[in-house]
């Protein structure tokens, strides 16, 4: 069985392709480092849109983007969260930002074991997983970014934006057990 790559999948390998970039970006000795790095972040935020929408839109899902994709996004954040608690080691960026690392893990393997039992459906995206990941990316994007802009604690609003998603992550990950619940008993 050969493998279809589609222009939505090819925006999901793009993705992954900007992770070193955005390390080395990020690292680079130059005033504007993390403002370049947020924009790489930024581009690589509106591709997870855009792969989702031009493979619904177009008709080009295929079974290797419907897998490819969540492994992507969860790459990209844990790899930036793990950045940015490196970067500004802090018991206040770390907590958040495991509890959502950890949820993605527990979330990805749910659903690996849902569709191996025939029951994938049952922990579908939902909207709650989708206003989640809309503060994640703002509150990574406010984090990585760090400075004020027109006096706006940029920072400071990235924490709060964090601690959001960290709520809406466990929120997401107890619906979806839930769900499930009834699987497990099998």
């Amino acid at each position: 069985m050969a493998v279809k790559f589609t222009l939505p999948t090819y925006l999901t390998l793009l993705r992954i392709a900007l992770i070193p970039l955005l390390a080395v970006v990020f690292y680079l000795p130059w005033d504007y480092a993390r403002q370049t790095a947020t924009a790489i972040f930024i581009f690589a935020a509106v591709t997870d849109w855009l792969d989702g929408y031009l493979a619904r839109k177009m008709g080009l899902e295929t079974r290797f983007g419907a897998f490819l994709d969540p492994v992507a996004d969860k790459l990209m954040v844990a790899f930036i969260l793990v950045l940015i608690v490196q970067a500004e080691a802090s018991p206040w960026l770390a907590i958040p930002s495991a509890v959502i690392i950890g949820r993605e893990i527990t979330i990805a393997s749910l659903r690996e074991w849902m569709a191996e039992i025939g029951q994938r459906t049952k922990v579908k995206v939902s909207q709650l997983g989708k206003w989640k990941t809309s503060a994640q990316m703002t509150a990574i994007s406010f984090l990585l970014y760090h400075d004020d802009v027109f006096n706006l604690p940029i920072n400071t609003l990235g924490y709060w934006l964090l601690y959001l998603s960290a709520v809406l992550t466990l929120w997401s990950m107890v619906n979806y057990l839930v769900v499930a619940l009834s699987s497990f008993s099998d």
